[in-house]
C-alpha cells in the first residue's frame, strides 16, 4: 500500500468483527472465520489495521456454554447474562482505541530507526517491511513506548506515546490555538540524528509524527511537527511530502477554527476569514503536486494525480462550503463534514431555488465567495493526468466536479464533465465484457464493446447458432436519465419521442379537449427558436446512441444468431433517443447523420419487436398530414338535396327556366345548404385524399395510415406508404360510412415502422381560431426580438414559461373549438345508367326550327327500385337569356320575347307521361323531342330519380341522384324571314258574302262580315343554305287551315310571299291590357316613362302582333327530302302603318246610288261607278253597319266633289 506512509488517515486504523456464537461453534473457530475474513480484505504483512478484535456474543438460549481459557487474543466475549452490555462495550471500545495507539507508538519506533528512516526515505511512496525486519534502537531506553494497559482506558493527564521533540528551531514556532493540556508536552530536545542515520532526511519522518499526532487529537504536536518537516521540505525536491504537510497544516486550521467557534478556546479577532489561510496553504500544496515530477512506473503517476485531484477537490470543497453557509460558522463546517461526493446544501437554504441566478449571486456576495472563484480552483481538476487514474478513481472525482458545477449553477460545465463520466463508465462496461468473455473476436464481430460470447466448449458442431449470455441490467436506468439531462442541457430532448409500454399499443381518440391542447403544443412547438450550438448538440446526439448502444439489454433467454451484433442493447432506448433527435435536430443534421439514425433505430425497434420486448416509441416525424379531403364522388353517384316542396312542382314549369335555379332573388334556405356538410351515400364507397410530408432524406416507411373518426360507423382500411425523401405525397384512404348520420373526420392515425399509432387531428381553422394563431405568433415574435438571453436564460423551456405567463390571458379569453371535415350520410340511394341512346357519338345537327326526337335507354343497376323521375334540360342558349333576363335592362316587350323563345321554343322537350317506377336489373326508354335553335352549340339531358320511401308524414328534404348525358349541338342556319308588310286589299262590288259566325278569339261580340274588310299580308323568304326549299304561309282560322300558298327558294335566292288576310278588331278590354311577363318574378320595373297615348300605341302594336301571329304561320321542306320545319315569325316588327291596314274599323259604311221610285228606271253600274244623266234626281244611300258590341253615336256628313 504506498500511501500507507503518506496519507496514514485514508487507511482503517482498527478493524472490529461480531460474531455470534452458538453451542456447535468454538472460540477458536469462529476466531479463525475473523482473520480469514480479514486476509480477503487486507493483504497480509500489511501496516493496516493497527488493531483488531472480535466481539463474540453468547446466545441466550441457555444452552450455549463456551470455554472461556480457549479464548485467543483479540477476541472478547460478551455472556449472555451480562446486564449492561452497553458499558462494556464503551469499556470494550476505550482499550481499542489505546491499542490503537500503543501500535502507532511501536509503528513510530521502526521507523525512528536508522533502517526504517531509510525505507522512509528510499521512494516517493515507501512502503515499510514488517516491523519484526527492522533492528530495534540502540538507546530503546530513551525512546521507551509507554502503551497504556488494555483493560482501562488510558488516562488523559498522559501522552499515550512519548517521543523525542525535534533538533533546536533556527525559528520562532508560533502555534496557533490548539488543545492546553498541562501534563501533555514535548519532551526536551536530544541528539538522537547520529542514531537514524545521516544519509536521510528527517522530514518525512517528522510529517508521519504530524500526521499521527493529529489522528490522535493533539493538534499542538501535529503543528510542531508539520513546522519542521516543512523547514526541511523547503530546502529539498520532495514536493510531494511537501505537499501532503500542507494539507496536514490546513486541516489543523480547520479544526482551530472549528474549536473556536465551539468556545474551546480563547476567541481572537482575527485580520481577514480564517478559511483564506488554509487556501492559502492548499494553494500551495497543490501547486508542489502539480510540478512533482518522477521517472517512476505509471502506478506513481496515478497515485501522484490521485494526491492531486484529492488536494483540488479538499480546496474546492472548502470554498464551496463557505460559498453556500453564507459565509464562515458552523454550517460551513457542517457542510465540510458531510460525506459523500455530493456537496452538501445547507438546511437554511435548501428551501430556496438554488439554480435562480438571482439566488446564487446572493450567495456569492453574503459569503464573499464567488462562484467563479469555485469553479477557476475546480477547473484544475481536469486535465490529461486524469487518463493517468483508474477508472473507479475517475468516475469518483468526475462525479465530484459535476456536482459542484451543478450546485454552482454552471449547468453546461457540469454536462461537459458527465459526458466523460458516461465515457468512463462505458470504457467499464466494455472492459468488464472483454474480461469476462463477451467480446471473442473469434466468435463474433466486435462493435464498440458489444458481442456475444459463445458458451465454453461450442465447436464446429454448433454452426451458426449461438447462445446470448446475459448480463445485468441494473443501472440502466440512471445511466439513461444521466444521458438525458445532459442532452437537455444542451439544448436537445432525448424524450421528445415518448416511449409507450404494450399495454397502450392501441391508439385510443382523446377527448376534444386533450387532441385540442395537444395540437396546440404541436403548433406552438414549430415557432420556438432554436436553442444551442448545433455542432455540439450533433456530436452529443452520436455519444447517447452510441451509450444506449453499449448498454446491456432484457435477459431474453433464447438462441440467436451469432452474427447479432446489438444483442446485447438497451434496443427502446436507441430507438427513442435515435428518433428524438432526428425529430430535435433534423434542420441541422448532415444526410449522413440522418440516415445512420434512422437505420439505427428501425433495427433496434425490429430487434426488441422480435424478442417480445414490450416497449416501443410512438410516432415521431412531426406532424405528417397536411391536409385531408373527401375526393369528390362522380356525378353520378353525388346524392343532391331537395326540399320536398320540389315533388309538387309541376313537369314543364317555366319559373326555374327563365330564372335560374331558383325562382327567387335572394333565399336564406339556398345560402344554408350551401355552407352544409358534404353528402355521401350509405355503404358506398369513399376516398379521402390526405397528403403527407417527409422532411428528411430518407424514404420514410409508414406501417400504418387509417382516418380517425366519429360520429357514425366507419369501416375504413389502413394502408403502408412509403414517402419519397424530401417530398410530399398523396394517398388514397377508402372506406364506407354503415349507417346514416354525420361522420366526422378529425384527422389520421399515422404509424411509423416498429412505433405505436398516434393520432393526429386536423381541424378547420374558423376566423376566430385563425386570428388567436396570429396573436401567438405575434407575441412569440415580440419575445424572440425583446431582449437577449444569455447562457442558459435562452433555454427553450424556460423562455416557454415566461412566455405562457404572457398568453396565459389570451388563453383565457378565447376557448378552442374546432370544427373537423364533416360528411352528412344519406340513407341508400338508386343507381341509374344510360345503357344506349338513339344519338350517335353525342352529336346532334338540325335545321333552323326543325323538330327531331332521340330515344335513351337507362338501367336500374342498384338493388333499390327508382320511383321518381324527373328530366330537366339545358342548352347552350338557356344561359344568356337568363343573364340579360336578370340584368333587367330589356324592355318591355323585348322581355316578353325572349321569355318567350325559352318557353315555348325549347331546343329539348319531353312528356312526363312516359315516366314509370324502373325496379332492380330493369331499364326504362325515354323518348324527346329537339328543336333547331340558332346559335344553339351544346346541350344536356340531366334525369333526376330517386326513391320515395312511404312516410306518415312527409319529410322536409329527400335526397335524389342525377345522370346527365351531355349533347354536341349542330344547327344549320339556311331561311331568313325579312322586310314584312301589310298592305291594303279593297273588296270589290258582288264578292261581298254574309256570315253567320263570328271570329273567335277576337271577341264573342263581334259580328263580322267577313266581307267587311282585307288585307294582304306580305313577306321576303331568303335562302342562304345550300339546298332548295320548299316555303309554305298558311291562313289559320279556328285552328283550321283555310289558304296557304306555296314557294320553292333556291340556293341563294330570296322570294316574297303574299296571302291576303281577314282585317281584326280587338276590344277596349283587350287593349287595355298591360305587356305580360311569362315569369314570376319579384319586381318588373319600368325604366321608360311613356304618355297615356303612347303607352296605348304600345299595346295596341303588341296585341295586334300577337293576333297577326295566330291567324298566319309559315312551314319549310327540304325540297325533294323529309325534314320540316317551323319558319319563325318572332323576328319581324309591327309598325303604325301596318297596324292600320291590320285594324278593322268599328263601323262600317257603304254608300250607293239608285233611281227615284217615280222614274222607273234603274242606273248603269260598272263595279263601282255608276252611268248618270244630267239633271236627273236620283237617291244617294249610305248603309252604316256598328260592328262593336255597344251603342254608337254617329254623325254624318256628305262632301260632294
Amino acid at each position: 500500500m504506498p500511501l500507507s506512509l503518506l496519507r496514514p488517515s485514508h487507511f482503517p486504523l482498527a478493524v472490529i468483527g461480531v460474531a455470534a456464537c452458538s453451542q456447535t461453534e468454538t472460540l477458536s473457530s469462529t476466531f479463525s472465520q475473523f482473520n480469514a475474513s480479514l486476509l480477503d480484505i487486507f493483504p497480509s504483512g500489511a501496516i493496516f489495521p493497527l488493531a483488531r478484535t472480535c466481539f463474540v456474543f453468547e446466545e441466550s438460549d441457555g444452552d450455549t456454554t463456551l470455554d472461556l481459557t480457549e479464548c485467543p487474543p483479540g477476541l472478547v466475549v460478551l455472556p449472555s447474562m451480562m446486564g449492561n452490555k452497553k458499558l462494556y462495550i464503551g469499556t470494550l471500545l476505550a482499550d481499542l482505541c489505546s491499542q490503537i495507539l500503543g501500535e502507532v507508538g511501536v509503528l513510530v519506533q521502526a521507523m525512528e530507526s536508522p533502517l526504517g528512516n531509510e525505507y522512509l526515505n528510499a521512494s516517493l511512496m515507501p512502503i515499510l517491511p514488517p516491523l519484526s525486519d527492522i533492528p530495534s534502537p540502540l538507546d530503546r531506553g530513551d525512546s521507551t513506548i509507554q502503551l497504556t494497559s488494555h483493560n482501562s482506558q488510558p488516562e488523559m493527564s498522559r501522552a499515550s506515546f512519548n517521543l523525542t521533540a525535534p533538533p533546536p528551531m533556527k525559528r520562532n514556532v508560533s502555534s496557533g490555538p490548539a488543545f492546553r493540556q498541562s501534563t501533555l508536552g514535548i519532551q526536551a530536545p536530544k541528539k538522537r540524528l547520529s542514531t537514524i542515520g545521516t544519509s536521510s532526511s528527517h522530514g518525512r519522518l517528522y510529517k508521519v509524527l504530524g500526521d499521527f499526532f493529529l489522528l490522535a487529537g493533539r493538534i499542538e504536536d501535529a503543528t510542531i511537527w508539520y513546522m519542521e518537516a516543512i523547514q526541511l521540505f523547503r530546502g529539498s525536491n520532495d514536493s510531494v511530502w511537501h505537499a501532503a504537510t500542507l494539507e496536514g497544516m490546513a486541516t489543523i486550521l480547520i479544526i482551530e477554527a472549528w474549536s473556536a467557534g465551539h468556545g474551546l478556546h480563547d476567541s481572537t479577532v482575527p485580520s481577514k476569514e480564517p478559511w483564506v489561510e488554509v487556501c492559502e496553504k492548499l494553494t500551495q500544496a497543490t501547486a508542489l503536486y502539480h510540478k512533482s515530477s518522477t521517472s517512476d512506473g505509471e502506478q506513481i503517476h496515478s497515485l501522484l494525480t490521485y494526491l492531486f485531484c484529492s488536494c483540488v477537490l479538499r480546496h474546492s470543497f472548502l470554498l464551496y462550503s463557505v460559498w453556500s453557509a453564507k459565509g464562515w460558522g458552523p454550517p460551513a463546517f457542517t457542510a465540510m463534514l458531510q460525506p459523500g461526493t455530493r456537496p452538501y446544501f445547507p438546511a437554511t437554504l435548501s428551501s430556496m431555488h438554488h439554480d435562480a441566478w438571482v439566488d446564487l449571486e446572493r450567495l456569492s456576495s453574503i459569503s464573499g465567495v464567488s462562484r467563479s472563484s469555485i469553479s477557476a480552483t475546480l477547473s484544475q481538476l481536469h486535465g490529461p493526468w486524469l487518463l493517468h487514474l483508474g477508472p473507479r478513481e475517475r468516475v469518483s472525482i468526475l462525479e465530484a466536479m459535476a456536482s459542484i458545477y451543478s450546485c454552482l449553477g454552471y449547468m453546461r460545465k457540469e454536462a461537459y464533465i458527465l459526458r466523460e463520466v458516461l465515457g468512463c463508465l462505458l470504457d467499464l462496461m466494455v472492459c468488464g465484457r472483454e474480461e469476462d468473455g463477451f467480446s471473442d473476436p473469434s466468435s463474433v464481430a466486435s462493435s464498440a464493446g458489444l458481442g456475444i460470447q459463445p458458451m465454453s466448449g461450442v465447436g464446429a458442431g454448433w454452426g451458426n447458432v449461438g447462445v446470448r449470455l446475459s448480463e445485468s441490467v441494473d443501472g440502466n436506468g440512471s445511466i439513461l436519465r444521466l444521458l438525458v439531462y445532459v442532452c437537455q442541457v444542451l439544448g436537445i430532448d432525448l424524450e421528445a419521442v415518448q416511449m409507450i409500454n404494450s399495454v397502450d399499443r392501441v391508439a385510443s381518440l382523446a377527448n376534444d379537449k386533450e387532441s385540442i391542447l395537444k395540437y396546440e403544443e404541436e403548433i406552438i412547438e414549430g415557432f420556438q427558436e432554436p436553442y444551442g450550438w448545433p455542432e455540439l448538440q450533433v456530436g452529443v446526439v452520436r455519444e447517447a446512441v452510441a451509450v444506449a448502444e453499449a448498454l446491456p439489454g432484457e435477459q431474453c433467454h433464447v438462441f440467436l444468431p451469432r452474427n447479432d451484433k446489438n444483442s446485447l442493447s438497451d434496443f427502446p432506448s436507441v430507438a427513442q433517443f435515435a428518433l428524438s433527435s432526428l425529430k430535435i435536430l433534423q434542420s441541422v443534421l448532415s444526410p449522413g447523420d440522418q440516415f445512420h439514425l434512422y437505420s439505427t433505430s428501425t433495427r433496434a425497434l425490429i430487434t426488441a419487436s422480435r424478442r417480445g420486448d414490450a416497449r416501443s416509441v410512438e410516432y415521431w416525424s412531426g406532424r405528417p398530414v397536411i391536409s385531408i379531403e373527401l375526393a369528390p364522388l362522380p356525378s353520378v353517384r353525388l346524392p343532391i338535396e331537395k326540399p320536398w316542396s320540389a315533388i309538387q312542382l309541376k313537369f314543364g314549369d317555366p319559373t326555374p327556366l327563365l330564372q335560374g335555379r331558383d325562382p327567387f332573388l335572394y333565399n336564406p334556405r339556398k345560402a344554408m345548404v350551401d355552407k352544409e356538410k358534404s353528402l355521401v351515400v350509405e355503404n358506398e364507397h369513399l376516398d379521402f385524399l390526405v397528403l403527407l410530408q417527409n422532411p428528411y432524406i430518407f424514404d420514410l416507411e409508414l406501417e400504418k395510415v387509417s382516418l380517425s373518426t366519429s360520429g357514425v360507423e366507419f369501416d375504413s382500411e389502413s394502408v403502408r406508404v412509403v414517402i419519397p425523401a424530401n417530398s410530399v405525397h398523396q394517398v388514397i384512404l377508402s372506406g364506407k360510412a354503415l349507417q346514416s348520420g354525420v361522420l366526422t373526420i378529425r384527422g389520421c392515425i399515422v404509424q411509423a415502422l416498429g412505433g405505436v399509432s398516434r393520432e393526429y387531428i386536423l381541424p378547420l381553422y374558423s376566423n376566430e381560431e385563425e386570428q388567436k394563431h396570429l396573436r401567438k405568433r405575434g407575441l412569440q415574435a415580440c419575445e424572440a426580438g425583446r431582449a437577449k438571453h444569455p447562457g442558459l436564460a435562452s433555454f427553450a423551456g424556460d423562455k416557454e414559461r415566461r412566455l405562457n405567463v404572457t398568453q396565459g390571458i389570451i388563453e383565457q379569453s378565447t376557448t378552442p373549438s374546432f370544427r373537423f371535415l364533416e360528411c352528412k350520410v344519406v340513407p341508400e340511394q338508386p343507381l341509374l345508367r344510360i345503357r344506349r341512346t338513339s344519338v350517335t357519338h353525342g352529336a346532334l345537327m338540325l335545321y333552323d326550327g326543325e323538330s327531331s326526337t332521340i330515344r335513351l335507354t337507362i338501367d336500374n343497376i342498384s338493388s333499390i327500385p327508382v320511383n321518381f323521375l324527373r328530366l330537366a334540360f339545358e342548352d347552350s342558349t338557356i344561359a344568356h337569356a337568363q343573364q340579360i333576363l336578370a340584368e333587367g335592362n330589356l324592355s318591355v316587350y323585348d322581355t316578353y320575347e325572349t321569355e318567350h323563345d325559352l318557353i315555348n321554343r325549347p331546343v329539348f322537350s319531353w312528356t312526363s307521361d312516359e315516366s314509370r317506377p324502373i325496379a332492380p336489373n330493369q331499364n326504362l326508354t325515354l323518348t324527346l323531342s329537339c328543336f333547331g335553335k340558332v346559335g344553339c352549340t351544346h346541350g344536356t339531358i340531366h334525369i333526376s330519380y330517386a326513391h320515395l320511401a312511404h312516410q306518415t308524414s312527409a319529410p322536409e328534404v329527400f335526397y335524389l341522384r342525377q345522370v346527365s348525358y351531355p349533347l354536341t349541338v349542330t344547327v344549320y342556319h339556311m331561311l331568313e324571314c325579312c322586310n314584312m308588310e301589310i298592305l291594303p286589299f279593297p273588296s270589290y262590288a258582288g264578292t261581298a258574302h254574309k256570315t253567320s259566325h263570328p271570329r273567335e278569339g277576337v271577341t264573342k261580340e263581334l259580328v263580322v262580315d267577313q266581307s267587311s274588310g282585307w288585307c294582304l299580308f306580305s313577306i321576303e323568304v331568303r335562302n342562304t343554305y345550300g339546298l332548295p326549299f320548299d316555303v309554305k304561309f298558311e291562313r289559320i282560322r279556328d285552328g283550321v287551315t283555310v289558304t296557304s300558298i306555296f314557294a320553292t327558294i333556291p340556293p341563294g335566292s330570296m322570294s316574297r310571299l303574299a296571302i291576303p288576310l281577314n282585317k281584326i278588331v280587338l276590344s277596349e278590354e283587350q287593349l287595355s291590357r298591360p305587356i305580360p311577363t311569362l315569369s314570376d318574378r319579384q319586381f318588373v320595373v319600368t325604366k321608360t316613362s311613356l304618355s297615356e297615348a303612347e303607352a296605348r300605341t304600345q299595346r295596341e302594336l303588341f296585341w295586334y302582333r300577337e293576333e297577326l301571329f295566330k291567324s298566319v304561320c309559315g312551314h319549310w321542306q327540304e325540297t325533294g327530302g323529309v325534314r320540316t320545319g317551323e319558319l319563325s315569325l318572332r323576328g319581324q316588327r309591327l309598325t303604325l302603318p301596318m297596324l292600320k291596314e291590320l285594324r278593322l274599323e268599328t263601323v262600317e259604311v257603304t254608300v250607293g246610288l239608285a233611281m227615284c221610285e217615280d222614274e222607273g228606271s234603274s242606273l248603269q253600274q260598272s263595279g263601282t261607278k255608276y252611268s248618270l244623266k244630267s239633271s236627273e234626281f236620283i237617291h244617294l244611300c249610305t248603309r252604316i253597319t256598328n260592328l262593336s258590341g255597344g251603342m254608337s253615336r254617329l254623325l254624318q256628313r256628305f262632301c260632294v266633289f
